[in-house]
């Protein structure tokens, strides 16, 4: 009975999985099934799969034919498949030779006339593939700058099925990938434009030095959207695992740049305050698509006008905020984005947001309604907070000039770097990232040093969680200062930055 066999990748949330197509002609009433927890898009395949090959000058089985997808329990979603079982089925047809197939996966959609058309997610499918040992794949002629990002992987690209068909006959070659042209990275603002707010200046270098999360309060105008946005512009570059990590989400999200796909900077997403949850978390129908939060991954996600965001939008944040990603359960599965992002809240202080206090026309209890949008959870896991003044000069002649994001940004990478060399033996590269039973036991500080935390801690101002968030805000403190530990004044001053409220 003949068989024919190729492999393809399914991919759920940013992970892949190899999967095995095997085609079976014969055995009964010609006609198409497909076995292996098929999508409504994958059962459609046959179709699209008949007339792509009969348009390819192929000749389709007129035998009863029969299509697995091992493992049979992986939910295989989309159209990615197309290739690949086009391939299976004129293999076991004897139509083109098996020799090639051995170690190749093939993705792609086809049209009806046999083109290839691109798919989402091929970054994080060749990421898989070659982890499995995989020698080689076939992708669509568009993906290909996509694909030239995997090392270790012999990629082609593919125009039509004929291609692939003469290929395999050892007819033609197909298209390599062509080498990355170099791109210029991406202009940041200055830190040097924003004047005056020097305690905001020092919590977003505090900030940007530890991976810790910012909550900036003050009237409309003061700077916070304009600091915040300079954020990205202090932190380090990615690491190329950080760099394809990210990209792997773009590239499911189908938002990566074909002239420069590698995403080597932290990015940067703000999203309006009208975004659904599912706009911000992750969904979509079937198996969930990722998120605002996980194409901020390693980057920055600023709330801008915190306070205007449903109460529903920003508790769904929690979960992420903690173990920097987000799981999505579904029908058809659970999928897993990742959400390692820097969290900044900018937020006026009350509804009305006069430029001077004195001018507020709110009450009481509309300050503390409006406020309490943020709710308590939230808040204790956001470790600096500051409140910012109206300015009260324009011009800096004759002062000193504010300092330029290279000058704050040599400070911030000397901080990180002695923060990644300590905590390099455990796999952390910032202080947000360390539990707070490590501070505890294993770098535990002397009595005399947290005794000012201490006593907040007994006296209920700061919780638990609170009293960790300190420590590390405490750690990142001293490596800005050149400090081999923290002592008792960075203590005061991690903790009169988690007491600063936003009212």
């Amino acid at each position: 009975m003949p068989m024919g066999r190729v492999w393809s990748v399914a991919v759920l949330g940013i992970d892949g999985r190899i999967v095995e197509i095997e085609a079976d002609i014969g055995g009964g009433i010609p006609g198409v099934t497909i076995v292996g927890l098929p999508d409504a898009g994958l059962r459609e395949a046959k179709d699209r799969v008949r007339s792509a090959v009969r348009n390819s000058e192929e000749e389709w089985p007129g035998e009863k034919l029969t299509l697995g997808l091992s493992p049979a329990n992986l939910p295989k979603l989309g159209s990615g498949y197309d290739l690949a079982i086009a391939v299976a089925i004129l293999a076991a047809a004897g139509r083109v030779p098996a020799t090639r197939l051995l170690g190749t996966v093939l993705l792609g959609e086809l049209a009806l006339d046999g083109r290839v058309r691109e798919i989402r997610g091929v970054l994080p499918g060749l990421l898989a593939a070659r982890n499995a040992g995989m020698k080689r794949a076939i992708v669509p002629g568009p993906a290909l700058f996509e694909a030239a990002l995997v090392d270790g992987l012999e990629v082609w690209g593919a125009a039509r099925l004929r291609d692939v068909t003469a290929w395999l006959r050892g007819e033609n070659t197909l298209a390599p990938p062509e080498p990355p042209a170099h791109v210029e990275p991406p202009d940041v603002p200055d830190l040097a434009d924003v004047v005056g707010q020097p305690e905001a200046r020092w919590a977003l270098e505090v900030a940007a030095a530890g991976g810790h999360h910012l909550l900036l309060t003050g009237p409309p105008g003061v700077g916070k959207t304009m600091l915040a946005r300079r954020l990205p512009g202090l932190l380090p570059p990615l690491t190329t695992l950080e760099s394809l990590e990210v990209t792997a989400v773009h590239s499911v999200h189908g938002s990566l740049s074909r002239t420069s796909p590698l995403i080597k900077v932290p990015p940067f997403v703000a999203p309006h305050h009208s975004v659904s949850v599912a706009a911000l978390i992750g969904g979509g129908n079937g198996l969930a698509a990722p998120g605002l939060i996980s194409r901020a991954h390693r980057g920055v996600l600023l709330l801008d006008e915190a306070c205007e965001y449903g109460a529903d939008r920003l508790d769904s944040l929690r979960t992420a905020l903690e173990e920097g990603e987000v799981r999505i359960a579904r029908a058809k599965g659970v999928v897993r984005y990742p959400a390692r992002f820097q969290l900044v809240l900018a937020t006026n202080p009350c509804p009305c947001a006069p430029p001077r206090e004195t001018d507020c026309s709110c009450s009481a209890t509309a300050r503390r309604r409006y406020l309490s949008r943020l709710s308590g959870p939230l808040l204790d896991r956001v470790d600096l907070r500051v409140r910012m003044r109206p300015m009260t000069a324009m011009s800096t002649h004759g002062g000193d000039q504010p300092e330029a994001t290279e000058v704050v940004r040599k400070r911030v990478l000397a901080a990180r770097d002695r923060a990644a060399r300590r905590w390099a033996e455990h796999g952390w590269q910032s202080n947000a990232e360390v539990p707070g039973p490590v501070l505890r036991r294993e770098f535990a500080l002397p009595g005399k040093v947290t005794e000012l935390l201490d006593r907040g801690l007994d006296r209920g101002l700061v919780s638990a969680r609170g009293a960790d968030r300190c420590l590390r805000i405490a750690w990142t403190l001293a490596d800005l200062a050149e400090a081999d530990r923290p002592d008792g004044d960075h203590v005061a001053a991690a903790l009169e930055f988690r007491e600063r409220r936003a009212a």
